[in-house]
């Protein structure tokens, strides 16, 4: 297949066209530019149709990465503008260029959190901050294109955080306060979280591309089991051959010290890594229902367990 990825030079999509060469003709459109994969990449906006129109000729599948999605984007407008407008943009430049089939990342977030059982992909939406609603409002924008008809295709992927290799998210600074010594837990721990090794979604991505999709299919992705934090900070302690804490901040103070954190980078107008929202999503309980995703006939490639230890070992050694 010839595929373009949007959005392709961050770690999710570094990693998926690494996968995808082998057999297809890849080319990766982006705003900046990938070291990994130069030969094959190109500079484009979702936000200015003109700088990637005349590439989605002859193309049979884009795959749409691009995305506003850090805790602190500001304006936050961007987040409409890049997730929202973007999606459009990419839709009609499809149009016009004959390309019927797409992939998108969206997101568990445009279901909330701590939802009482976990969300199927039926489950209603209710996100809390501006990317989970602006990955529903693509979605939409998404479902108007496909009842146009006309051989119209799109596969929707809504995955938990992401982990892996090499990735520098929410789940390494974890990793990394733990390793640092400047980890303290917040709240009793048992809040349950459905995690994704990176390996294994762009593995699903790439078995679904060549299994075909048909109208709008959607699922979410997530590697079992859910570790609850106490768990998860437990398996990575007992890497780095230690036991995890037992000091413990309640959480009416840690979400507290958050707010204090936001008062600070507004005065200073400087980003820092604690907020009362990085607090809340720590906090939450993220648990996603994944049958239908286990249903589809997909297999892992690896554990989840063992994605762990990978990354675990890659990051921080032995």
């Amino acid at each position: 297949m010839n595929i373009c990825t949007i959005g392709g030079s961050g770690f999710v999509g570094t990693r998926l066209i690494s996968l995808l060469k082998d057999g297809n003709t890849v080319l990766n459109l982006d705003k900046a530019e990938s070291g990994e994969h130069g030969l094959i990449s190109q500079i484009a906006d979702v936000r200015e149709p003109e700088s990637f129109m005349a590439q989605l000729a002859g193309q049979d599948a884009v795959i749409l990465l691009a995305a506003e999605h850090r805790d602190d984007v500001s304006p936050t407008s961007l987040y409409y503008d890049v997730n929202v407008e973007g999606m459009r943009n990419v839709l009609n430049t499809m149009d016009t260029q004959g390309v019927k089939n797409i992939v998108f990342t969206s997101s568990v977030a445009i279901y909330g959190m701590n939802q009482p059982t976990p969300p199927t992909e039926t489950s209603p939406e209710a996100p809390f901050n501006h990317y989970g609603i602006s990955k529903w409002q693509a979605e939409q924008v998404l479902q108007e294109w496909i009842a146009k008809g006309e051989g119209r295709n799109a596969l929707v992927i809504r995955p938990t955080v992401i982990f892996g290799e090499e990735n520098r998210g929410n789940v390494y600074n974890l990793l990394k306060q733990i390793y640092t010594g400047k980890f303290l837990m917040i709240g009793n721990g048992r809040n349950r979280k459905s995690m994704a090794y990176v390996g294994n979604i762009v593995a699903f991505i790439k078995y679904k591309l060549e299994a075909g999709f048909s109208g709008m299919e959607i699922f979410n992705y997530v590697d079992k089991p859910d570790f609850d934090m106490n768990t998860l900070v437990s398996e990575i302690f007992r890497h780095k051959g230690k036991s995890a804490p037992k000091l413990r901040i309640p959480y009416p103070i840690g979400i507290l010290g958050g707010h204090c954190f936001d008062l600070l980078a507004k005065v200073t107008g400087k980003k820092l890594p604690i907020s009362s929202i990085r607090v809340k999503k720590f906090c939450s309980s993220t648990e996603i229902n994944g049958d239908k995703l286990d249903a589809s006939g997909f297999v892992r490639p690896t554990d989840f367990k063992e994605g762990l230890q990978r990354t675990l070992t890659t990051e921080f050694g032995e």
